[in-house]
């Protein structure tokens, strides 16, 4: 079975559930020997993983890509940190929002293009501000109990 262009081994639809992703990038993977087979079976799970800058390069870390059931045992490592390839200009911009804006680098898809590569679309996001229930709730049981004052001696 072989993958059509652009299929989507993994889908991280959390990603933008959490996060506002402002610009979006292609970036190939560093694999080893059966992994690239796992992921041509369509076994991964990117929903954990995240991505993140060390030194001069930038990985996927935490992706989760099982070993190849028809291979050795000693495969490799499942959740191993995987190295990103990636353009020295586009390294040095995602470091940058990271490290100067707050901004956050979110593993998006994970597919094969067209050539039969695998690629990982990333997102540089920021946090979606998440509402706060308390004050929410705090204003909901004042008005109700506002309107119940009101009505016993209005």
């Amino acid at each position: 079975m072989s993958q059509k262009s652009n299929d989507a081994v993994a889908v991280n639809r959390r990603a933008r559930f959490d996060y506002e992703v402002e610009e979006t990038f292609e970036a190939g993977i560093q694999l080893v020997g059966s992994e690239v087979k796992s992921l041509r079976d369509g076994r991964a799970n990117i929903a954990e993983a995240y991505v993140g800058p060390e030194g001069d390069e930038i990985y996927l870390i935490n992706a989760d890509i099982p070993p190849y059931s028809h291979g050795n045992q000693f495969n490799h490592e499942p959740r191993r940190k995987r190295k990103l390839l990636l353009n020295r200009k586009e390294i040095n911009k995602l470091a940058g929002a990271v490290q100067k804006e707050g901004r956050t680098i979110v593993p998006l898809r994970l597919y094969f293009n067209g050539r039969g590569l695998a690629k990982l679309q990333i997102g540089l996001a920021k946090g979606k501000k998440t509402i706060d229930k308390r004050e929410t709730i705090k204003r909901r049981d004042w008005d109700r109990s506002k309107h119940r004052l009101m009505k016993n001696f209005g």
